[in-house]
């Protein structure tokens, strides 16, 4: 019998001053089978963060294939953003350049080593595209505390990071890195 994806509800309240940015989302995401609760906090986080009109989770690691965590849309349909989380392997990111003309990188992993794995790789306008952490053990530790229903604040302000899940409050840098 296959394993089927768990449903979470994250009522959200995100209020991204660095963007000015402020809305209330009902937001409800699945996590895959072969998904981590770090995989799937990270995601979700590149979406609060990402949040723009036409803005959209994909089927990801379900889907087996060629789109990313997150993309962005625009009302013609054009593909405006590619966010990737994780480890990307590089051809999906320079495929995702090449399409949106704009990727982002949002991941739990040590970034030495995504950086490590990207560099020197063929992918288009390299230099352009960010990658981004949130700290040492934050995902870790926000990850082992949610649940499938959570009210969720998300704020940030000077690239910091409030998060309260539940009345639980953590805080983190959001750390940019580019490739070399």
């Amino acid at each position: 019998m296959a394993l089927t994806a768990t449903v979470y509800n994250l009522d959200t309240e995100l209020a991204d001053i660095d963007r000015s940015v402020y809305e209330t989302l009902a937001i409800r995401m699945a996590r895959q089978p072969s998904e981590t609760a770090e995989y799937m906090l990270a995601r979700y986080l590149a979406y609060c963060l990402e949040y723009t009109e036409g803005i959209a989770f994909t089927e990801g690691v379900a889907a087996g294939g060629d789109l990313p965590a997150v993309m962005i849309s625009d009302l013609t349909g054009q593909v405006t953003g590619w966010i990737e989380v994780g480890m990307p392997a590089a051809d999906r990111v320079h495929r995702g350049m090449k399409k949106a003309g704009r990727v982002a990188i949002y991941t739990h992993r040590a970034v030495p080593q995504v950086l490590a794995q990207l560099n020197g790789q063929n992918i288009h306008r390299a230099a352009e595209i960010p990658v981004y952490d949130f700290g040492a053990g934050f995902i870790e530790e926000v990850a082992a505390t949610i649940d499938r229903r959570a009210k969720v604040s998300v704020s940030v302000t000077e690239r910091q990071l409030y998060l309260d899940v539940d009345g639980r409050t953590f805080t983190t840098t959001i750390n940019e890195h580019h490739f070399s």
